[in-house]
């Protein structure tokens, strides 16, 4: 993640404009955000909750690096943010309460984050 973050400031420094830095944001890819697994361990106890735990690290870490190239304004960032912790919080209760998360559950954790991040990608 580090390495990205340096390769967007290079970007921003060189004049590269900012579609093309949206364009390079992890969570834009949906395809393979959907095909990603997340890895278990500590408090995730459950493969489809490691697959939204690793999304939103994912998408918060696009929401910081938007904002730092002022592609959100302060208060868009934030309320995105709010909404991508309220899916971990949710897959986090939801996996603690049953023992796992249904796939229909992550369908629907997945959309809410692909609509996040459509926001980021699209401005």
């Amino acid at each position: 993640m580090k390495v990205f973050v340096a390769a967007t400031l290079t970007l921003i420094a060189a004049g590269v404009d900012a579609q093309t830095i949206k364009q390079q944001y992890p969570s834009c890819d949906l395809k393979s955000q959907h095909a990603a697994k997340g890895e278990m361990g500590g408090s995730i106890t459950d493969p489809r909750q490691a697959h939204i735990s690793m999304r939103t690290n994912v998408l918060q870490a696009d929401l910081g690096n938007a904002r730092k190239a002022r592609g959100l304004t302060q208060a868009d960032a934030d309320r995105l943010y709010k909404r991508v912790e309220a899916v971990r919080t949710g897959a986090d209760r939801y996996t603690k309460k049953q023992g796992f998360l249904s796939a229909g559950e992550v369908a629907s954790y997945d959309r809410e984050l692909d609509a996040v991040a459509v926001k980021v990608c699209h401005r």
